[in-house]
């Protein structure tokens, strides 16, 4: 968990409790006691009106509240049509969690910016990516996120195949396509395969390796040299 996670939950725990002892708090949170008692006073410091002391418990005085979420207009039209692009745009993962995110957001917003969220006249309509695209990103943000290997047959625009072992680093959305960025082992050198023309793909066991130049940060620094080279 997150720190700033952990505040919250503090917080949120003192408000619903009449006293809460720290060993009660690191047995819920699952950190030290120590931990609760500089997280605490850390809460202190920044305002929050805490009342108690070590070995007898803390709570917060009445009328303390967390300030409720506050957006511009464009700021919550920004985030609707973010979710509605997501929705539309990602796999089903993905888009299941942009729809809870944005629920979660409306849920504590007032009343007037829940309006300007339901409202937007900012749309993406429609499902614009195919099943077996979905199904690829799943497994390929599934691999780049724990640094799998993965074996995937592919086509050229020429409809020339081969098979590869690719080292996914991070995908692009290019506005109709996404596109993967990995090291192919094969070619020993950085790639960008699209989505839609992987004919196959695995997950592999194998964990490849972090090695200096063979990373997305490698890979943006070359695009970005070879920009202002032109």
């Amino acid at each position: 968990m997150r720190r700033a996670d952990r505040l919250f939950q503090i917080v949120q725990f003192l408000r619903t409790r009449r006293v809460t002892t720290a060993l009660w708090l690191s047995e819920r949170l699952e950190v030290s006691e120590r931990t609760i008692y500089r997280d605490i006073k850390s809460l202190m410091l920044s305002g929050v009106n805490i009342e108690g002391e070590a070995g007898i418990g803390y709570v917060v005085r009445k009328g303390f509240d967390l300030p409720p979420l506050m957006f511009t207009k464009e700021e919550t039209q920004a985030l609707t049509l973010g979710a509605r692009l997501v929705e539309s745009w990602t796999d089903t993962t993905l888009a299941t969690a942009a729809q809870s995110a944005l629920s979660k957001i409306e849920s504590v917003l007032p009343d007037d910016a829940k309006n300007d969220a339901e409202n937007t006249l900012l749309f993406s309509p429609f499902n614009r990516i195919s099943p077996a695209v979905s199904a690829v990103m799943s497994e390929l943000r599934y691999a780049a996120d724990n640094d799998r290997k993965v074996h995937m047959s592919y086509h050229r625009a020429d409809g020339k195949g081969s098979d590869r072992t690719i080292w996914p680093l991070g995908l692009f959305f290019w506005g109709t396509k996404w596109t993967l960025v990995g090291w192919c082992e094969w070619r020993e050198d950085f790639r960008i395969f699209r989505l839609d023309r992987i004919n196959r793909l695995h997950v592999s066991d194998d964990i490849y390796p972090q090695e200096e130049g063979k990373s997305l940060q490698d890979f943006i620094d070359i695009q970005t040299q070879k920009g202002s080279q032109r």
